[in-house]
């Protein structure tokens, strides 16, 4: 029998935002892509995404999925497998964070959710592939389908989510923390050292590997889309298979 992997969306993301990685690990694990649309807290778009799996499972969240898997992480630790944490933060939203969120909600509360537009593309794909249109339809297509009543949910619950910092230690699933070398969103820290991660607070990478069970990893000309990750999943659920010792 196959694992379940959980797949978490990013802000104005869908199930389409996995595609590439559900058709790659369909071999080695039943994927499941939550709908992170419905719910205006973390908790309990945490919650929906977990009601209907089995009792063990793997998580992959990619930016706001990933303050979700933190969520689920709090929820029910004893039931996740393996994490993989992709271009996203344990912190909460700074002052300023919360303020640029709340003037995004008041111009999408008047009529002026306007979804990706060209301006933001650079910020979550590489400048070089901004002109490809097979890959730029994909994430404006995105924004369109999820629209402004689930966009501003979604924003109420990334301005409401808690320091996840704490929590960190605490995670005994084996971890996998990826992100864009480029990222401009969350951007990537300089690597430190499991001493250095024992004895001290992780500062940058907003302390995605405080946990000495985290395995970090990065990839050149990326931002913060998650279309590039298919390798460092496949191998993240190809050790599911192997640490269950199972495979169908």
């Amino acid at each position: 029998m196959r694992p379940t992997l959980l797949l978490l969306p990013g802000l104005l993301c869908d199930a389409a935002l996995w595609a590439p990685q559900v058709e790659a690990l369909s071999d080695l694990a039943d994927c499941r892509v939550a709908d992170l649309s419905r719910d205006d807290s973390v908790e309990a778009m945490a919650g929906r995404a977990i009601a209907d799996l089995p009792e063990k499972f793997a998580v992959a969240g990619l930016s706001m999925g990933g303050y979700v898997a933190l969520a689920i992480m709090a929820m029910v630790p004893q039931r996740v497998e393996r994490l993989a944490l992709l271009d996203t933060s344990g912190r909460a939203d700074t002052p300023e964070q919360k303020r640029r969120r709340q003037a995004l909600i008041k111009m999408a509360d008047i009529g002026e959710f306007k979804g990706v537009t060209p301006r933001l593309l650079p910020l979550l794909i590489h400048p070089a592939r901004t002109k490809d249109e097979a890959l730029t339809s994909v994430v404006t297509g995105m924004a369109e389908r999820v629209g402004k009543d689930a966009f501003l949910r979604q924003q109420r619950a990334i301005i409401g989510r808690p320091d996840r910092r704490p929590l960190l230690a605490r995670i005994h699933a084996p971890t996998l923390v990826v992100c864009g070398n480029e990222d401009a969103v969350t951007p990537r820290a300089q690597p430190r050292t499991r001493r250095q991660h024992r004895h001290q607070p992780s500062r940058g990478r907003a302390g995605m590997r405080s946990s000495l069970h985290a395995r970090a990893a990065g990839a050149d000309n990326c931002r913060h889309a998650a279309m590039a990750w298919r390798g460092a999943l496949r191998s993240f659920a190809d050790q599911s298979v192997r640490r269950r010792g199972s495979y169908a």
